[in-house]
């Protein structure tokens, strides 16, 4: 895929003013208002903490096609051969491949080369040493996304391009929360899109979230954050998951939009927000790590969560995100239900990577 074209520098502008009370938010929403959940569209469904080894089985299972697209060319690569410079020049060529990134797969590379070079090797024994290399990679990002008890509310800003699960990611989140007996509101922040609104309210009354929303389609987002984040801290409310329109990465206006609800935050709280986690869909590949780029020199990024690893055969490109960028890889989604999002772990991901 070709490399997505340089966006220009945004000129910083000055702050708006006080966002309109007309068209900001309504009053917070709360559960027992919001819409019943069997009126849900194809909502996931929300499911008890299962213990590890089931989320280990659905992990490795969601990987599965990752697995099958790095692991095909390691079989016929090493059965009983000398790890030679042609053999190390094929195993770079099948990291590249499954989406690992050039960075990662030298690293890797480079690793046999000092460790095994010359030696006879199994494919066994690769995917072994090949799971210990990606962990190593993996370990310093794999962090729990942690609130600051210090702040009410802890305000968490979730951004990414259209389809990549935000609104979803955010439901989960607040679930688990809830779980965890915090209180939480959800900004139904993508205003343009009703059925992101419908769907926050609809997990507000199934989780007990309080849900601001906007009084009418298209209303200012930064006002509803404004206004949101107001009544909060009133309140006293510990989290706030704002969600945001899908926003194009390559689309300069629409990121200075999504400044402008920063900004208009931090009019209130000028530490605001607390974190800011870029949503990144795992199907989509090395385009991933575009997105990453331009999302962080915008708006900050604090960490990653990587959703609908059970649809692709690209879930290498967790490596490449952490080799490149060494952003925080908070959470990890392999399906539907809210168990199914789940703090990231470095070493069960790379032995599920490499069906181990």
């Amino acid at each position: 895929m070709p490399e997505a074209p340089p966006v220009p520098a945004v000129p910083e502008v000055e702050p708006p003013p006080e966002p309109s009370r007309e068209d900001a938010a309504v009053p917070v929403i709360p559960p027992s208002a919001a819409f019943l959940p069997d009126e849900a569209e194809a909502e996931p469904e929300a499911a008890p903490v299962e213990e590890r080894g089931g989320w280990f089985g659905r992990l490795r299972a969601g990987l599965s096609r990752s697995t099958a697209r790095l692991t095909d060319g390691l079989t016929g690569l090493f059965t009983k051969r000398k790890l030679d410079d042609a053999a190390l020049e094929e195993l770079e060529e099948a990291l590249i491949t499954a989406d690992l990134g050039v960075s990662a797969a030298g690293r890797i590379v480079e690793g046999f080369r000092r460790t095994r070079f010359g030696r006879e090797v199994t494919d066994q024994e690769v995917k072994e040493a090949l799971a210990a290399e990606i962990a190593t990679i993996l370990e310093p990002v794999a962090q729990p996304l942690v609130l600051d008890r210090g702040k009410r509310p802890h305000v968490v800003l979730v951004v990414g391009v259209n389809g990549t699960g935000k609104t979803t990611t955010i439901a989960k989140l607040g679930q688990q929360f809830r779980e965890e007996g915090r209180s939480v509101t959800f900004v139904a922040g993508d205003t343009f899109r009703a059925a992101a609104v419908e769907q926050l309210q609809i997990w507000g009354g199934r989780t007990g979230c309080d849900v601001a929303a906007p009084a009418k389609q298209g209303a200012d987002a930064a006002g509803l954050a404004f206004d949101a984040l107001k009544q909060a801290r009133e309140k006293g409310t510990e989290v706030l998951l704002v969600d945001t329109a899908g926003r194009l990465h390559n689309k300069t206006a629409l990121m200075e939009e999504l400044r402008k609800v920063v900004r208009v935050m931090q009019r209130i709280d000028p530490t605001a927000p607390h974190s800011v986690l870029l949503v990144l869909d795992a199907t989509t590949g090395q385009n991933a790590t575009q997105q990453c780029k331009v999302f962080a020199e915008m708006v900050n990024v604090t960490g990653l969560v990587v959703t609908k690893l059970d649809g692709s055969a690209k879930g290498g490109i967790v490596v490449a995100l952490a080799q490149e960028f060494g952003l925080p890889v908070h959470a990890v989604g392999v399906g539907e239900k809210a168990a199914d999002l789940r703090p990231f772990s470095a070493r069960d991901f790379a032995r599920s990577l490499l069906g181990l």
